[in-house]
Parts: structure tokens; C-alpha cells; sequence
């Protein structure tokens, strides 16, 4: 019988998936490859926490192929070597897999196809790099332009989704290498983000059901669970980008508001994939050319004091804090603490952006590094160095009760309202009898805000480098 190989990349699930339908639809059997890239697991951005989420949907898939006839071959070692060793082991015709966009993956597949069969398809994001563009032929470097082209173009509904197949054939008799789930490193994000695609779609459901009504008015509260939780899923390829924006469009009418702030937030994340493959620069240096050359300021104990949770700015500890234990943070509280360090810290975007990228489940390189320099103000942006989060309002409007503080930021549990966001206010008495010494419990502030504020903006709009 014919067979082609399903090399699995981004996409870790059987509904609404490009690659997989024309695999099957090119050969009788098709063979589910996973393959465990030295060059990726090695990879110091590869975090344990996200590298166990890997592999716990990985499991999670391996148990939908079998239930429908089929399992997932898994391998080691260089894609290339690995897909002409399997070719040869097959007979199979031709690989099918998903695009991606990062330089890496666009320099592997280029060496691929020029030796093996293999045929990309789209499905990364909804609309793909190239298919909006200027008027002129040229990309997008500003989302305002780039979300009203994208919204011009044909947008996907529910009959456009290819559903999942109900049997798959079982691939020939390959030799897979063992798969086994990392529990340990993910012990602590299970219960809120279960690997897998049958977890993705049951996570959408209740998003949509319960929360996506009230998404735009209550996305920004620290202290609610008030996102759609679902970006893990999405950098995976647990769910469909295009079957999560059917579910927005379709959402419209009885959830326009919500719905429409989740959409612009799915349209961003196709803009950085769009970004990130036209100017692959940016990986590595500012989108701006005038802020390639800035000198940042040096400083190892503070970027420490940030990774650590350790500044003295409850709502920055508490979202640093968050980070390290679940690997996950809502989108306001990566803003905040990106803020701090770029603009209260002036330390470079690209420390707290690997920093992000190892600790988080969702960790994307295009996704992170894009609003990495959005907050830095590097990046597609115009106005960059007044766009600086105060701290302590921050928390107060988006926090306003410290619940959120209280909970990651245990030495402020006994703290009051009043004074959890700037507990050293406190007066001497205040703070012996909440059992918070500032300087001994919990730390003073590293950087005096203002201070902060001020230098951040001489800095931006000088020429001269800031010197320590």
C-alpha cells in the first residue's frame, strides 16, 4: 500500500490539520513522526516545564492514534538524517508537515527539501507569511494596517475546519524509540493546563461558554483567571489557530466586545509570526535600527532580583513568581514585569526575553520576542519610551484588592489593602504588627520609581548611551 510520513512539528492534534489531511489523502497509510531534534532539546531557550508539556501531548496524542488504528513513531537525532532513514525503512513517498517561521525551522527545511520529498503546508496561523501584505508587496510593520488587511482577507468558518478522522491505517512495522511523559517538571501546571488536544478543545469550549463574554472588560484582572488560558495549545498545535478565530467570529453577536478583543489577540499573534519571518533580524537585535546600538545598563544583581521575584514591586514579584512555579502568566502581568526590567531597570529586552522563553509553557519565539520589544518599545511601535508601567498603579487598578499579590507573594499575606502594593509605606508599627520588616521579610524597593521614570526617558531620547 502507499504510504507518506506525517512529520509532527507544531501540530499535535488530528482535527483541522492541513499536513495530516494530505498525507492522507496521498497515501493509504500514513506514518505519525515525531522526532526529537538535538539541536532544539539542547537548545538553552528549551525550558523543562515546556519540554515536559511537549511530551505530555505527545502521550496525549499517541493515545488518540491509537485509539483510531495508528500510533506515533518517535525518533531521535538530526530531522534530515531521520526522515531519509525512515524513507528508505518505508518506502514512503513524500513527507507532509506544518510550516514554521522561525530562521531555524525555515534553514532545516530548506536543507531538507533540497535532498527528500518534503511538502509544507499552511496552518501555523490563519492567514501565512506572504499573504498579507502593502499594497506595494511589502510586509506590515505596524499592527493597526497589518489587522485591516488581515480582516479583509477570506477568514475561515466552521465548514472550512477538515474534521478528525475516525480511523487512521497502522503504519508498517517502524521502530519507534520510547516515549515517556515528564511528569516531574510539570507537576505544577497540570491541573490548570493538561497537555493535550482533547484538554485544548474542552479549554475552548469553556471559554467560550463562560468567559469570552467578559473577556475585554476583565482580560487585565490579575486576581481573576479572566484569560482564555489557551496559548499553550496554540504553541503546540493542541488547537487550531483558525478553529480558535471560527470560534471568535461565530462568538460576535451575543459576545461582540469580548469577542472582538480575543480576536485582535489572535490577529496579533499571526502579525509577530509575520514579522518574525519577513525581518528574521529581529531575533537577535531591535526592529528599530535607531535603538540597535543602545548600551544597556549592566547590572546582575537586579536582573537576578527580577528573575527571582526579589525587586521590592509586589505586582512584579508576584508575576515573576507565577512564572517560575506554572510557567504560564496572564498577559498583563508579562507587560508589567517586561516594563520594569527594560524601562525601571534599563536592562537589555533580550535578557528577559530568553528569560521568558525558558520558563514559559507557551514560550514562542515570534509571540515572545515581538511584545518583548513592543514593551521595550524596539520593536513595530511609534511611540515607545512613554509607554512606562507604573508598578504601583499597575497593581492597584489591575490587582485592586492584592489578592493576586497576597497569593504568589506569601511575606504580604497579613499586609492591608492600603499598603500591599507599596508595603514600604508602611509605618514601623504597621509593619511589626502585619509581621512584614521591609529590608528583612520582604525587600525595599531596588529602584525608587520616579528615579526610574526619569532616567528611562533621558535614556530613550538622548543620543548619548547611558553610562552606570
Amino acid at each position: 500500500m502507499s504510504c507518506t510520513i506525517w512529520w509532527i512539528r507544531r501540530d499535535l492534534r488530528l482535527h483541522d490539520n492541513q499536513a495530516l489531511d494530505a498525507a492522507r489523502r496521498d497515501g493509504q497509510v500514513v506514518i505519525p513522526l515525531w522526532i526529537f531534534d538535538p539541536a532544539l532539546i539542547n537548545s538553552p531557550n528549551t525550558g523543562r516545564k515546556r519540554f515536559a508539556f511537549l511530551r505530555e501531548g505527545l502521550c496525549a496524542l499517541d493515545k488518540e492514534l491509537r485509539l483510531r488504528g495508528s500510533r506515533l513513531i518517535v525518533r531521535h537525532g538530526a530531522p534530515g538524517d531521520v526522515l531519509q532513514v525512515l524513507l528508505l525503512e518505508t518506502g514512503a513517498s513524500a513527507v507532509y508537515a506544518k510550516a514554521d517561521h522561525t530562521p531555524y525551522a525555515r534553514r532545516r527545511d530548506s536543507a531538507i527539501a533540497s535532498t527528500l520529498p518534503l511538502h509544507l503546508f499552511a496552518g501555523t496561523t490563519v492567514h501565512p507569511p506572504g499573504s498579507v501584505l502593502k499594497a506595494d508587496g511589502g510586509p506590515y510593520s505596524l499592527f493597526s494596517a497589518f489587522r485591516s488587511t488581515w480582516l479583509s482577507l477570506p477568514l475561515p468558518g466552521t465548514a472550512s475546519l477538515i474534521p478528525t478522522p475516525h480511523n487512521l491505517q497502522s503504519p508498517p512495522a517502524v521502530i519507534g524509540d520510547p516515549l515517556e511523559p515528564g511528569t516531574e517538571e510539570n507537576s505544577a501546571s497540570s491541573e490548570l493546563f493538561p497537555a493535550g488536544e482533547a484538554a485544548a478543545l474542552q479549554r475552548l469550549e469553556q471559554f467560550v461558554q463562560g468567559g469570552l463574554a467578559t473577556y475585554g472588560e476583565q482580560r487585565n484582572r490579575l486576581d481573576q483567571l479572566a484569560t482564555s488560558c489557551l496559548s499553550p495549545y496554540l504553541r503546540f498545535g493542541m488547537l487550531s489557530p483558525r478553529h480558535a478565530v471560527v470560534a471568535a467570529l461565530e462568538a460576535l453577536p451575543g459576545a461582540a466586545s469580548g469577542a472582538r478583543a480575543w480576536l485582535d489577540e489572535l490577529i496579533w499573534r499571526d502579525f509577530f509570526t509575520h514579522v518574525l519571518h519577513h525581518f528574521p533580524y529581529v531575533q537577535h537585535q531591535s526592529f528599530r535600527e535607531k535603538y540597535r546600538s543602545f548600551r544597556w545598563r549592566d547590572d546582575e544583581i537586579g536582573l537576578t532580583a527580577w528573575q527571582q521575584g526579589q525587586t521590592g514591586y509586589p505586582v512584579v514579584d508576584a508575576a515573576m513568581r507565577q512564572l517560575q512555579e506554572t510557567g504560564w502568566l496572564p498577559n498583563r502581568a508579562r507587560m508589567i514585569a517586561a516594563s520594569f526590567l527594560s524601562k525601571h531597570l534599563l536592562l537589555d529586552w533580550r535578557d528577559g526575553e530568553r528569560w521568558f522563553r525558558r520558563q514559559l509553557l507557551d514560550g514562542d519565539l515570534a509571540a515572545n520576542n515581538g511584545n518583548w520589544q513592543w514593551v521595550a518599545g524596539t520593536g513595530t511601535d511609534a511611540a515607545p519610551y512613554f509607554r512606562i508601567f507604573n508598578p504601583i498603579t499597575q497593581g492597584k487598578k489591575h490587582d485592586p484588592d492584592g489578592q493576586y499579590v497576597r497569593h504568589w507573594v506569601p511575606e504580604l499575606a497579613t499586609v492591608s489593602t492600603k499598603f500591599v502594593h507599596e508595603p514600604w509605606q508602611m509605618p514601623p508599627e504597621v509593619q511589626q504588627a502585619a509581621g512584614c520588616i521591609i529590608g528583612e521579610v520582604y525587600p525595599w524597593p531596588i529602584v525608587d520609581h520616579r528615579m526610574a521614570r526619569d532616567r528611562a526617558l533621558a535614556f530613550y531620547r538622548s543620543d548619548v548611551q547611558f553610562v552606570d
